[in-house]
């Protein structure tokens, strides 16, 4: 994050903060981190989204459940009174609760972090293998023993969709618990095994295989179910307590008795909490988990122990005075008493059963990546790392900005919208500089300043200053049309700069011009350059026809060579897009960091680890032969030696014409077309031989692309891909001129 604000709006190396004080420009460590602190302060995880229809779906349900429990109010006229007397009832009979303070939580193998939060609970965030254990000891027992033992599964903000779990749907299934004992202060001694039983569970999912995505593409005979298995001893039981879309992010209770017939150890204990996950997995697209993200354990002295069914909501209204409940403790009081009392009496047994068909029916939901300020309550503090290091903190730090940048403006607000105002301010001497920096590299192949994501006193200095600096005015103030643009426009940047002279002029120039200026930078010439990855990709499959317009929707899966899966330690389930879906624009293409595209990468395209705002132009052979050999160049050319027959007229020299313009948009000089004629002459000949299969170079796999035009042969579809392939090699189709 302080990279790409470094690099996109400040102009500066700010990631060398991040271990010390910067060597050149005027940064500390400690304004690094203080800026930090801003973007430190969020909840970081995924949000259920929904289509208009499945919002309506969910609007009907909350109206039918709140029909039906009115409903069961009116048939059941002493409702009132039943949901006092239970909730006196429930209230007198809770067990009470010590928690257990967790001492260097730990995780097996050292790859994931658990913290213990100021509340007892235990959070766990980072790194998410497939298997693991966890475990924490606790002193604050002495000698009491307790009867029972308490699991609470806690939601946060920073879980999957706000947990309790780390799965792919904020799920979790702990395949065992086991507490342990041993006389405190006796590192020495071994651990004793403290028997429990009798377990219960707010809620628990009936028995069922895992899910396909926790599988490891082998036989799998894991189960996930009831209470019971998180103490029955075997690793391939687990006990989930998911309850379904819409109801499965809420904290949720497992309980169990302690054995009275173990045998503690003397005096004051020292107790052990181990967790074990067993039931993630690796489906092909990636580490699959179904872990406990944030949790508490507490045990209790009193008899009989049981989970008590209730949510959250109806935990903290039974909380509350009963004179003082409002409407929605109320709600949520009589929900609980019709689910765990009110069904022996069968108004209420029937509304429950519509009420529960009704939430079986909540649509599942699409997901999308969320980013939320966290409450002052839970604020995350910041602190100056040692080096960089995310486990070696100095002090701590409270938000602020650089020194030799102005001043956050009074009043405002030291958070992230504050923050982000201050980034933008007129008074900034970067923001607008960098910005109009950027969107000139875009046009002109090469930035004012030559190094857009460093404007610092290393940097070389811009060739044209004033020009710098009134674009930025321009873009922040705009006054060079009446187009109604408002500040920040990036359209009427754009306008400014491609309706100027400098940028409509030719690209070409005499020789010595270009040789006293090779790069352009005194602006005697129009700009060329090669066009980035993507956009060599895109040209293409314009010019043959074959460019999916599509606006929106998921990516699609390339074709890639089944080398590139060798090279990765983990399965990958790789589901390549059929045609047309494949011939969509590039910005749609599915890459992964670990897999670098071979069509993008051969072209540039940056690694995906860090932000860039740069990319520095190569030309090396491996572009020509990706432009002649990878599959969708080659479909492409397939596709354009079909649309040049289809289009081009009827004689070769109308063809050759048709298809150097729908390449490089101009029309060849007569040298050219004779080039390409001689080319088109010599393939006929050679495939005419049988040294190729004609329908492989004309079809190959794009077989049944599109029907072969009429009165054409294959042959000529053959020669004329080849043709094809040579026009989309040129370095003038993929150059901007």
């Amino acid at each position: 994050r302080m990279d790409c604000i470094g690099k996109a709006i400040l102009g500066m190396s700010l990631q060398c903060g991040q271990c010390h004080s910067h060597k050149y420009d005027p940064l500390t460590q400690e304004e690094y981190y203080r800026m930090f602190a801003f973007l430190n302060d969020t909840y970081e995880a995924q949000e259920w989204v929904y289509t208009p229809e499945q919002t309506q779906e969910i609007e009907r349900i909350h109206r039918e459940t709140a029909r039906l429990e009115a409903e069961i109010r009116r048939e059941v006229p002493d409702w009132s009174r039943r949901v006092e007397e239970w909730s006196a009832r429930v209230a007198a009979g809770t067990p009470r609760w010590t928690h257990l303070v967790p001492l260097a939580p730990e995780w097996g193998g050292g790859l994931s972090h658990p913290e213990s939060q100021p509340d007892n609970s235990i959070l766990t965030l980072g790194f998410r293998p497939t298997s693991g254990e966890l475990w924490f000891t606790a002193t604050n027992l002495g000698s009491v023993r307790p009867t029972g033992l308490r699991l609470e599964a806690l939601t946060h903000g920073d879980l999957p969709f706000g947990g309790p779990g780390r799965g792919s749907r904020g799920t979790f299934a702990i395949s065992e618990l086991e507490f342990e004992a041993r006389p405190l202060g006796k590192a020495d001694a071994p651990w004793k095994r403290i028997a429990l039983q009798n377990a219960t569970a707010d809620f628990s999912e009936p028995e069922r295989p895992i899910r396909a995505e926790y599988r490891n593409g082998n036989d799998d005979k894991r189960v996930v179910g009831p209470a019971a298995f998180l103490i029955d001893g075997r690793d391939e039981t687990a006990w989930s307590p998911d309850r379904g879309p819409g109801r499965r992010h809420a904290d949720v209770n497992w309980v169990a008795q302690v054995s009275p017939t173990n045998a503690w150890p003397e005096g004051p204990v020292e107790v052990k909490v181990l967790l074990k996950y067993r039931h993630g997995g690796n489906d092909g697209h990636g580490r699959q988990n179904e872990f406990l993200g944030r949790f508490r354990v507490s045990v209790t002295r009193d008899a009989g122990p049981a989970a008590d069914g209730l949510t959250s909501e109806a935990r903290r209204a039974l909380a509350a005075p009963a004179a003082g409940r409002t409407p929605v403790q109320q709600g949520a009081l009589f929900s609980a008493w019709r689910t765990a009392e009110g069904s022996a009496l069968e108004p209420v047994a029937r509304g429950n059963g519509a009420i529960e068909a009704l939430w079986r029916s909540h649509p599942e939901g699409g997901t999308i990546l969320n980013l939320r300020e966290r409450d002052p309550e839970v604020a995350r503090t910041t602190h100056l790392l040692d080096r960089g290091g995310w486990d070696k903190p100095r002090q701590q730090v409270e938000p602020g900005v650089p020194a030799f940048l102005p001043p956050l403006p009074d009043g405002a607000p030291r958070n992230r919208l504050g923050f982000a105002r201050w980034l933008v301010d007129p008074r900034s001497p970067t923001a607008a500089r960098v910005f109009v920096n950027r969107a000139w590299q875009a046009l002109f192949g090469l930035g004012l300043v030559e190094t857009p994501e460093d404007f610092g006193t290393r940097a070389p200095l811009p060739l044209h200053p004033e020009l710098l600096d009134w674009l930025s005015m321009e873009l922040v103030h705009p006054t060079a049309y009446a187009d109604g643009a408002g500040p920040w426009s990036l359209k009427h940047l754009l306008r400014v700069v491609v309706t100027s002279a400098t940028y409509r002029q030719d690209s070409r120039a005499p020789a010595p011009v270009v040789g006293k200026d090779p790069r352009n930078r005194f602006l005697a010439r129009g700009p060329r350059f090669r066009a980035e990855a993507e956009v060599v990709r895109d040209i293409a499959l314009q010019a043959a026809g074959l460019l999916q317009e599509q606006v929106g929707g998921a990516s699609f899966y390339p074709p890639v060579p089944e080398s590139m899966f060798a090279l990765n330690f983990v399965k990958i389930d790789w589901k390549t897009a059929p045609a047309p879906e494949r011939y969509r624009r590039s910005v749609y293409l599915f890459r992964r960091r670990s897999m670098p595209d071979p069509v993008m990468s051969g072209f540039d395209a940056p690694n995906a680890d860090f932000a860039c705002v740069r990319r520095v132009r190569s030309n090396t052979p491996l572009a020509a032969l990706t432009l002649l050999n990878e599959p969708v160049f080659v479909e492409a050319a397939q596709a354009l030696a079909l649309r040049i027959l289809r289009e081009g007229g009827g004689s070769d020299e109308s063809r050759a014409i048709h298809g150097f313009r729908l390449c490089t948009g101009r029309t060849p000089a007569p040298a050219e077309v004779k080039e390409l004629l001689g080319l088109l002459d010599s393939r006929v000949r050679h495939l005419s031989e049988g040294w190729q299969s004609v329908r492989d170079v004309a079809f190959g796999a794009s077989a049944g692309l599109e029907a072969l035009p009429r009165g054409t042969t294959p042959t000529q579809a053959a020669a004329w891909t080849i043709v094809a392939r040579v026009l989309l090699n040129l370095d003038e189709t993929i150059t901007k001129n």
